[in-house]
């Protein structure tokens, strides 16, 4: 019935979505299995992309030739670019999402991908010949022979949900576990974990009075994550921000006794950085109020999520305590929050290429590497779906340096220091995030996506052009200087300090009080010359004159970083005859196989002492 397929890809969530486009785009004969072909890219939580570092990440996957960007970009309700008034190392664009256009457009898109084939059905088992994964065995007996998987199975791993005291098995509200893939994986000689997500009432928007609330309306001018030619938005929906009550927490609390997390039923933990209400209440009892972001789920539905009230109390308890919320007196709840455990498999057992170290051409992707968030799980799922065809097709694997993208971060953290909460990308993880800006994440990777065959030739040349208008307006504001007389007028205008002497436009530039867009208003010939580039050329080149000094000393940091990371070691180097290691380190160097002393470097318990007895191991 099957025809042998070059990558099976279990789960069609974020991850797997990626994955079997990726793969498919290039040149690779894919199988999608998903249990329920409507819930292709359903966005289980929030319906929102990007954020702090996310933001970062799908415009990473953009780059590189991945589809969320561009799904994002015609599905989205609302943009905002976060943290703009800091550098452009912390500016994260975010946009609030229509779900159910999200989850239709994904579907649209792997529909018309040549290469996807769908099956409707649950893996039960992977098949496994010779330390090597060969195919899938589903629920309704069938074998599917493939040269590599990708496993992508979220929170449905025996997913157990959690509302007050009552628990049921499943991987969503309303759709059943995946069982027996655990089971054989442990079998294998795999270790695995519980973790704990959760999820807040949905309710209907029009019994809400926004009139008590405060808007949060979206950016007067809305930018996008795509690099391609994908719509603006022209209209936006707003959010809006209440907060929690004194009489909102004493509700809470009553319930506190039939709480599945504190009464030690949840077994699993949950993501520090996105706490359930009741948890806030209990850890920051001091607070008299917690922020609610109350969140529109698309242009058609009335359906509204409320962010912030994360909640596995007992739904008359939520009910109440809802109503509670300024705004939100007459509010009448769609469905109650909850809680959900499910399993995970500590991502030390991967290579940076997320294949097993245990199994050959079996990957894993997205939560079950013990990740939390959409973003997250989309990158893994693009690099799995990439280095799964790799595979396929005998071709070099491909790896994203901590240098060259936050995906490379993620990665790298996950496979050499693991986690035991849900992990969550941040700015601060990255040690070079001057360099790994969204601005110029196509800078950065396009060109190797190019290479994969996943970026097209149109791709590339909007690259070029943009690099070189780049280095023209700067060699320009370099180049061009300006009397004192011809610009003092706007330096006092901006409460900075007048030149005496004549200067060039780049020196100014560097000032923080001025913008190129200050520049760009003069009754002068540099004037005439910016206003013949477009807006992100102008951006970028600011950027690269206001930040040239911090680029410049990441650079070096980098340079010095990546002669370690040169200095390879041998898949079947003996720890075991270096005695001068220590114990901890020689446990946890043959459990993760570093390929390079870089990577050795990061593994947390090797110490640097560790890493300059394996240098001279290694020759140097």
């Amino acid at each position: 019935m099957f025809p042998k397929y070059d990558v099976i890809v279990v789960g069609a969530g974020h991850a797997g979505c990626e994955a079997a486009a990726a793969a498919a785009n290039m040149g690779s004969k894919v199988l999608l299995v998903t249990m329920n072909m409507h819930t292709i890219a359903q966005m289980s939580c929030n319906p929102a992309m990007g954020g702090v570092a996310k933001g970062q990440i799908v415009r990473e996957i953009d780059a590189l030739g991945g589809q969320s960007g561009i799904i994002s970009d015609k599905t989205m309700i609302q943009f905002r670019m976060l943290n703009r008034s800091k550098g452009p190392a912390m500016w994260s664009p975010r946009c609030q999402s229509d779900r159910m256009r999200f989850a239709e457009e994904w579907r649209m898109t792997l529909e018309q991908t040549p290469n996807v084939d769908f099956w409707q059905d649950t893996a039960r088992e992977i098949i496994v010949k010779d330390g090597r994964v060969v195919g899938i065995k589903t629920s309704l007996g069938m074998e599917i022979l493939g040269k590599a998987v990708v496993l992508t199975n979220g929170t449905f791993l025996n997913g157990l949900i959690h509302i007050g005291e009552k628990n049921f098995g499943g991987g969503r509200v309303g759709e059943k576990a995946a069982t027996g893939i655990t089971e054989q994986l442990i079998s294998l000689g795999f270790e695995s974990g519980r973790m704990k997500t959760g999820t807040p009432p949905r309710v209907d928007g029009r019994t809400l009075d926004y009139t008590r609330m405060e808007e949060q309306p979206g950016d007067e001018q809305p930018s996008k994550f795509s690099y391609t030619n994908t719509p603006k938005l022209l209209t936006q929906r707003s959010c809006w921000i209440t907060y929690t009550n004194e009489a909102v927490h004493a509700e809470l609390r009553t319930g506190f006794d039939k709480s599945p997390m504190f009464t030690g039923r949840i077994k699993g933990l949950g993501p520090r950085y996105c706490p359930s209400v009741e948890d806030k209440i209990n850890r920051f009892a001091d607070k008299d109020h917690h922020q609610i972001f109350v969140e529109p789920e698309g242009w058609q539905t009335v359906e509204v999520y409320v962010n912030g009230f994360s909640t596995s109390l007992p739904e008359d308890v939520q009910y109440k305590a809802i109503r509670l919320i300024p705004g939100f007196e007459n509010a009448r709840m769609f469905r109650p929050g909850y809680a959900i455990e499910y399993d995970f498999f500590p991502p030390t057992q991967l290579s940076l290429t997320l294949e097993t170290h245990l199994i050959q051409n079996l990957f894993f992707a997205g939560q079950i590497n013990g990740t939390t968030g959409y973003e997250e799980a989309a990158c893994q799922g693009l690099m799995a779906g990439i280095n799964a065809h790799q595979n396929a097709h005998d071709l070099t694997p491909f790896v994203l340096k901590r240098s060259e993208a936050y995906i490379g971060v993620l990665i790298d953290d996950l496979v050499n220091k693991g986690t035991e909460e849900p992990y969550r990308m941040f700015t601060s993880r990255a040690e070079y995030r001057t360099l790994l800006r969204q601005d110029n994440a196509d800078l950065r990777l396009t060109a190797l996506g190019h290479g994969l065959g996943l970026a097209d030739d149109n791709r590339l040349q909007r690259v070029q052009e943009k690099k070189m208008n780049n280095e023209t307006i700067v060699n320009e504001l370099q180049k061009v200087k300006v009397q004192p007389a011809d610009i003092n007028g706007l330096l006092e205008s901006l409460g900075t300090s007048p030149i005496r002497e004549k200067q060039p436009f780049y020196q100014l530039l560097k000032r923080p009080d001025i913008e190129i867009e200050h520049l760009r208003g003069l009754q002068h010939e540099i004037g005439a010359f910016l206003n013949r580039f477009d807006e992100e050329s102008l951006e970028q080149a600011m950027i690269t004159v206001k930040y040239q000094d911090y680029i410049e000393k990441e650079k070096l940091m980098v340079e010095k970083m990546n002669r370690l990371e040169d200095l390879e070691i041998i898949s079947d180097f003996d720890y075991d005859r270096v005695s001068a290691l220590s114990i901890e380190s020689r446990q946890k160097l043959k459990r993760i196989r570093p390929r390079t002393l870089g990577q050795a470097s990061r593994i947390s318990g090797v110490s640097p002492s560790d890493v300059s007895v394996l240098m001279v191991y290694l020759g140097r």
